[in-house]
């Protein structure tokens, strides 16, 4: 494909609610988008990463300069398919998130005009897949059972509770008695617990959690092996797995039981079924974890997680979850379930208006 040009747009995307983790709270979502665009097709990425370093060490502004000042001028100066960005890429240590978001552009567009789908590229057996929905940190239990409530009238089949010291045990054990031990029910610490807590974490294994998700440090494996000893609940790991090298060392040294694959996290999708193929190879059950993104990503997440090792609901919510509108026609709930886009590329493209709507800069980087 002959490629004009990449376009690099910041966008600013309101919440419908605060979203709180240990690490922060959330009332908006800026989103930097990168447009691949060739004389035949556009294609889109979404880069997950937050406006400050506080999931990981990227944010915006670095993922938008490395992009404009390295990684596109690379890929514009050598157009490779879209198997090789992340080879063309590698010599720029670094970056994942913006990696991946120019990969799944390239990708998108190649796929456009071979009139083939995300999700038959990346070997989707399903033709939809099952929601669970993250539950931020509330000011209070009853706000977190109202909350809890209202999302599993609206369908979703697992609940995962973000907590952090001084919120566990107990928004756990009141989750439980309102709604019963049938509930799909998990947590995520996002690294707010250290290997000293894990009397305090052994007291959720009553509760019969699906798992906990990333208690410790991203690079202590061996503490979280230790954990895994300590514990009955299993140890989910999220921001420890940046590749499918890390997942195995991850498994070998029995430091998980269960994997959270993000695709931004690891370098983008094809990284992400790679430590699929990883997982599933060593009987290790996967789910697509969610950074809040807009349909577009949304979409990827969900051509991902029709893989056959997605074996437990992920965090691919409903646009109306976190948006009261979303970019691209919005992805609704049904029994559960989220369709999986069977379009060339994404499946989705922006609604121009409503993506100029929420626009905040553009930026053209000719070829």
């Amino acid at each position: 494909m002959k490629f004009t040009g990449v376009q690099l747009r910041r966008i600013s995307m309101p919440l419908v609610a605060p979203f709180r983790t240990s690490f922060g709270t959330q009332t908006t979502r800026d989103v930097l988008l990168v447009g691949a665009m060739a004389d035949d097709a556009e294609g889109w990425g979404e880069c997950v990463a937050m406006e400050s370093p506080l999931y990981s060490s990227e944010y915006l502004d670095g993922a938008a300069d490395v992009l404009r000042r390295y990684l596109v001028p690379a890929f514009l100066a050598s157009p490779v398919p879209a198997t090789g960005v992340a080879g063309l890429l590698a010599p720029f240590k670094g970056h994942p998130m913006a990696k991946a978001a120019l990969e799944m552009a390239v990708l998108d567009a190649s796929l456009r005009v071979l009139g083939r789908s995300f999700a038959g590229e990346l070997g989707a057996v399903r033709d939809r897949v099952p929601c669970g929905v993250s539950v931020g940190i509330m000011d209070s239990i009853p706000q977190l059972l109202d909350a809890v409530g209202g999302y599993l009238d609206e369908g979703y089949v697992r609940i995962k509770l973000k907590i952090e010291p001084g919120w566990d045990v107990e928004p756990v054990r009141a989750v439980r008695e309102r709604f019963g031990d049938d509930v799909l029910l998990q947590v995520d610490a996002n690294t707010a617990y250290t290997l000293g807590d894990a009397r305090q974490l052994a007291r959720l294994d009553p509760f019969d959690l699906l798992l906990i998700e990333q208690p410790l440090d991203e690079d202590d494996l061996l503490g979280h092996a230790q954990l895994a000893r300590q514990i009955r609940t299993p140890v989910c790991l999220d921001e420890s797995i940046t590749s499918a090298r890390a997942a195995a060392a991850a498994i070998t040294l029995d430091a998980c039981r269960i994997v959270n694959i993000k695709p931004g996290r690891v370098g983008g999708y094809l990284e992400a079924r790679r430590i699929h193929d990883v997982c599933v190879a060593h009987g290790v059950p996967v789910w697509c974890g969610g950074m809040l993104e807009t349909g577009l990503g949304r979409a990827a997440n969900v051509a991902l997680a029709a893989l056959p090792g997605f074996t437990l609901p992920g965090d691919t919510s409903g646009s109306g979850r976190y948006y009261a509108a979303d970019i691209t026609e919005p992805f609704v709930l049904r029994d559960g379930h989220l369709d999986v886009p069977t379009g060339p590329g994404l499946g989705v493209v922006p609604i121009p208006d409503r993506l100029d709507e929420v626009t905040v800069t553009t930026e053209w980087l000719p070829a």
